[in-house]
């Protein structure tokens, strides 16, 4: 991973009316007007895929001439079906072959990418959550080690894999040992964790992953809090501005302390995602609202407090 620390974020650029699902994706204007936002505060992005959404982006950086590093990632479809997906995982064998081809055509679009941005894209993901036990998009972890093959025959930027800590201490040892780093993700409010032990808890599920691999480097690709819930899988209670901005400034301070590269989830709140409900927490993680207003914790950093 690149050397040295700074601040990390993840990064999505969907608006309201736009989505990857209807292939409605920000303009260029739309993401030029996000990254100015977001360049007083972070240098590393988290990208998701390799979507136009993720095109503009990298143009956007460089003919803006914009401070920013990319990890760049796939949005792999499920290889396999998965019973134990709370809200349905099951696929024909069509179906799986053709998300088989679609993965394929994607990891020659992310070493494409890699390529043309060499100075921007500073490392790789071969997926996201795509191995833990309640995932929508399974792939096995034998399909897995074959892409980080394929991807590091072809670009010399360094590959990792994002997922849940649970997973690391297990099934995955074998992926691990062919990336170069390994990507964490820890969310104490899905956990129904109150903000009195979120950090220490944070704390447990990252050191449980480094102590398991002793000499990897490990970072944390995405810890958050959302700011509204409508009880679906996490109670409404729990998600506030106040308890973000809580989390927010403690995982802060303990990660810059530490040197651990944290990518905050998330930049800007997600209207596409989840439920039609309004209150789904899916769509509430944003430091920022849908039309761009800082919520409390960035309200409390000067340079955002007067964006209205």
């Amino acid at each position: 991973m690149q050397a040295g620390h700074a601040n990390a974020i993840c990064y999505s650029g969907y608006r309201e009316g736009q989505s990857p699902h209807a292939g409605i994706f920000p303009t260029y204007d739309d993401i030029c007007e996000d990254l100015h936002i977001l360049a007083h505060n972070w240098k590393f992005l988290r990208l998701y895929d390799c979507s136009p959404h993720a095109e503009t982006v990298l143009e956007v950086i460089c003919r803006e001439a914009l401070d920013f590093k990319v990890m760049l990632g796939l949005d792999v479809a499920a290889e396999m079906s998965n019973w134990n997906c709370p809200w349905g995982a099951e696929y024909s064998e069509e179906s799986l072959t053709a998300n088989r081809e679609s993965n394929s055509q994607q990891i020659d679009k992310l070493i494409a990418l890699a390529k043309a941005y060499p100075d921007v894209v500073s490392c790789v993901s071969v997926g996201n959550e795509a191995t833990v036990e309640w995932t929508d998009h399974m792939v096995p972890v034998a399909n897995l080690i074959t892409y980080v093959h394929r991807i590091k025959d072809a670009i010399s930027q360094p590959v990792t894999f994002c997922e849940n800590y649970v997973p690391w201490t297990s099934k995955l040892e074998p992926l691990a040992a062919e990336l170069d780093f390994i990507s964490v993700h820890t969310y104490p409010a899905w956990e129904y964790r109150t903000i009195e032990d979120a950090l220490e808890y944070t704390k447990q599920n990252y050191h449980d992953v480094m102590h398991h691999y002793p000499g990897k480097q490990v970072v944390i690709t995405e810890a958050g809090w959302t700011t509204t819930s409508n009880g679906r899988g996490l109670d409404s209670w729990n998600a506030s501005e106040e308890l973000q901005a809580i989390y927010y400034h403690q995982l802060i301070e303990w990660t810059t302390r530490e040197k651990i590269l944290t990518f905050f989830f998330e930049a800007f709140d997600e209207p596409w995602k989840g439920s039609s409900d309004p209150l789904d927490p899916e769509k509430h993680w944003g430091l920022f609202t849908v039309d761009r207003r800082p919520k409390l914790a960035m309200r409390e950093i000067p340079r955002y407090a007067e964006i209205n």
